[in-house]
């Protein structure tokens, strides 16, 4: 599945993996993505199509042991350099009912389960802020006594990110848990690198992040396509003059990135919702 010089990166395994946000990360940041386990069919169905060279498992993570993940991705006994993940988190929100005994809750002690299953040399878990606010607060200091019971040092004090620091054009904050098997040397939190373009975390020393126009001000307009009214991709011969933020996004420019390049026509417009909003329309 991989040339020998791939097989050199380190192993990552993903859990509840939707279409793999996550994975893209950790495979940017040099990590070969063995195994997403994912129970939506769909949603397993895009991550294959972005990761070809990962296994994906369309199953629940409850029905499913780390053995059984070390089987299916062909890992044999290498080691599994870290397990990440961020369990469903409907029971946690602050905009969902934060149910204690939401059936959904008991995902993230699957998600120990496994990490420690597969003996990972490190976990990342990532779930929403609500997790850390209220009642569930304590949940959190389970599943950190959790993580200790297993052989796992958690790094304290955990920490809620917010990606708007970390040259994203995005306000969104996520709790961010993460250690090492006993014995191995601690992951540490990274530093901001950019200050909110609302100064909202007052970081005045870093240089400014990107706004979302950085990030999209030159797509086109999805309005002039007639073709998007019955299509969900339509050619574009202009866009406007693209941001340094843009043309990194769309690789136009080298970055530090390991992860693969994908292979997409420049010109294609793709994934508008104007055609389903218009149909929805004239149904009604």
């Amino acid at each position: 599945m991989s040339s020998p010089a791939k097989r050199l990166r380190p192993i990552g395994i993903d859990l509840f993996s939707g279409v793999g946000g996550l994975s893209l990360g950790f495979e940017q940041a040099g990590f070969d993505v063995a195994a997403a386990v994912e129970i939506d069919p769909i949603h397993c169905a895009a991550h294959e199509f972005n990761f070809p060279e990962c296994k994906v498992i369309s199953r629940s993570i409850s029905d499913l042991s780390g053995a059984e993940i070390r089987r299916l991705a062909g890992l044999d006994k290498k080691p599994v350099d870290v397990v990440f993940g961020g369990a469903p988190c409907q029971g946690f929100s602050l905009i969902g009912h934060r149910a204690m005994d939401d059936p959904r809750n008991n995902l993230v002690r699957d998600f120990v389960r496994i990490v420690a299953e597969l003996e990972a040399a490190y976990f990342v878990f990532e779930n929403v802020r609500g997790l850390t606010i209220g009642k569930h607060k304590s949940f959190l200091n389970e599943l950190i006594e959790e993580f200790h019971t297993c052989g796992y040092s958690v790094q304290l004090p955990w920490k809620v990110l917010n990606a708007s620091a970390y040259g994203v054009p995005q306000d969104r904050r996520r709790l961010i848990l993460m250690g090492a098997r006993d014995g191995l040397p601690p992951l540490t939190y990274p530093s901001p690198t950019t200050q909110p373009v609302d100064d909202r975390l007052q970081l005045a020393l870093l240089p400014r992040g990107p706004s979302v126009r950085d990030a999209l001000g030159d797509l086109p307009d999805a309005d002039q396509f007639e073709a998007l009214k019955e299509s969900d991709e339509a050619h574009v011969v202009r866009w406007e003059r693209p941001s340094v933020v843009s043309m990194r996004k769309r690789c136009d420019v080298l970055t530090t990135a390991h992860g693969r390049m994908a292979t997409v026509e420049r010109g294609l417009k793709m994934c508008s919702r104007r055609a389903r909003v218009l149909n929805i329309r004239e149904s009604q």
